[in-house]
Formats: structure tokens, sequence, C-alpha cells
């Protein structure tokens, strides 16, 4: 079981570029992903992201990455056109105002467009550097989820311990519960008619214990509880299937306290609200 909370930094500084990779993540239903990246690695937003994505299934992931290149060649040129037409639009304001200046070389290197540069472009090759660097941040990341990840199941399965403690406490009280319907429903009929109808007695025994009996209950619970625990088991990644059988449980538990009047179960019911309520409390941050 892993949280959905966590933690990663990695940094590397070579002698002509350094970068860092920081992964942040909290809880959300689904897999959420802000990629934050300098212009030069724009091209990288999707290899990024791909990669993320077969590592991690739920949660909201912040991936901050910083560039510094301590010796960045580019290119410097001259847009010829671009001179040419600032040229001839000069010439023809001074034409307009009847002026006889001439642009300085200064005035026309500031002016937007007219010398270019280019830096080269080697997405790759950066994404060959980062990928390593980005690997061990998320193999970070990945081990912090874990490590709270680990807390949060040994309370979850504690509270699942208390679910079916209660849940026995409830079983053991169905004898008597189904032994008090047959009872009252005998003496109601005493009560109503001398002449007693067997048949009727049992047949009416049947209805009530059908409505009102809560064996179906507890035997469908303690399935829920026995599925819930395989699923820790056997999925590294139960979240979505737990938030499911919270529901499923939840909706037997209060089926349980509607129909039964006995104390004991009342108050078993009781304790099973407030375990499940802390379970899907913790789930909220389950991946």
């Amino acid at each position: 079981m892993k949280s959905m909370t966590g933690y990663g930094y990695r940094e590397q500084q070579d002698e002509d570029i350094s970068f860092s990779v920081e992964i942040k993540g909290y809880n959300s239903r689904f897999l959420e992903m802000t990629v934050n990246l300098p212009s030069q690695l724009s091209a990288l937003d999707h290899e990024i992201r791909r990669y993320l994505a077969e590592r991690f299934r739920r949660g909201k992931l912040e991936i901050n990455i910083h560039l510094k290149e301590h010796d960045s060649p580019f290119s410097v040129s001259v847009n010829r056109g671009a001179v040419a037409a600032y040229l001839e639009a000069i010439k023809t304001l001074t034409e307009t105002l009847g002026l006889h200046e001439k642009p300085s070389l200064g005035l026309l290197l500031g002016l937007e467009g007219v010398l270019e540069i280019e830096k080269p472009k080697e997405a790759q090759a950066f994404w060959d550097r980062i990928e390593p660097v980005l690997r061990i941040a998320a193999d970070q990341f990945d081990e912090d989820r874990r490590r709270e990840g680990k807390h949060t199941e040994a309370d979850i399965l504690a509270h699942i311990g208390m679910l079916e403690d209660a849940a026995g406490v409830i079983a053991s009280h169905i004898p008597a519960l189904e032994a008090s319907i047959k009872e009252n429903l005998k003496t109601r009929f005493m009560e109503l008619q001398k002449d007693i109808d067997e048949n009727r007695i049992l047949a009416e025994t049947a209805v009530l214990l059908m409505k009102y009996t809560i064996a179906e209950e507890v035997s469908r619970l303690s399935a829920h509880l026995t599925e819930f625990r395989a699923e820790i088991e056997r999925n590294p990644g139960p979240g979505k299937k737990l938030d499911f059988l919270c529901q499923e449980i939840n909706r037997e538990i209060n089926t349980i306290g509607s129909k039964t009047p006995i104390l004991e179960v009342s108050r078993a019911v009781v304790a099973m609200k407030d375990a499940l309520e802390n379970i899907r409390e913790q789930l909220r941050n389950v991946e």
C-alpha cells in the first residue's frame, strides 16, 4: 500500500550544465500532473509525463525541473530583410518630416528582430541526461510514499480488526434475535385466537425472519471484510477497490442497525461506524 503524499529530489552538476528534479505528491482521486519546465526543455513535457504515468497511478504530482547552462553556445545572425524594412520606413519618415538624418548603427541594433540569437535545441540530448536524475527523484518519491503507506496500512488493518470483532459480537446474537422473533409471533397468535394453526405460524414466522433477521447481512459483511484484507495483500494500488468495499460495508452496517433492537448489537453497530469512518478517512490518501 502506498500513500499519495510524498517528496523526491535530485540534482546533477556537470561542467557545462546543472539541473535539478523535484517531485511533490498530494491527494487526488485520479492521476494529475503539473510539469514546470524551463523553455529549453518544453519539448520534453510529454516524455516526462509518460515516464511518470507508467510509475504512478493516483495522486496530484507537481514536477519542477530547473536547468542552468554554464557554457551555452549560440549563434547570432543579422535579419537582412528586417534591416531593409526598417531603413525603408525610416527613409519615408525623414522625407515626410523634411529631415536629412541617417539612422545610427546603435538605433538599428536596438530594433526588434534585427539580430537573431539561436541556441541549439537538443531535446533528446537533454533527455538522455535528465532521465537518470528524474528516475532517482521518482525512486525517492516512491519510497517516501511506501514508507507513509505502511503506517496507513497498519492503521487501516487495526480498524478492520475492530470491525471483525464487532461483527463477531453481532453474529453471536443472531440465534437470540431469531428465537425472540419466533416467540413473539407465537405469543401474538395465542392472544388473538384459541385455535392455533401451526402451519400459519410457521409461514408467518418465515416471513418475519426474512424481514428482520440479520444473518444474511452479517454473512455479506464478513465476506466484504475478508475481501478487504485480500485486496490489500494482492493489489499494490488498492485505493479505488477499497473505496467501493467501504460503501458495501457501510450498507450492511446500516441495514443491521435498522433491523435489530438488541442493545449490544446497536452498540456494536456504533463502534463499526466509527471504525469505518476512520478507514475511509485514511483511504483518501491511498494510491
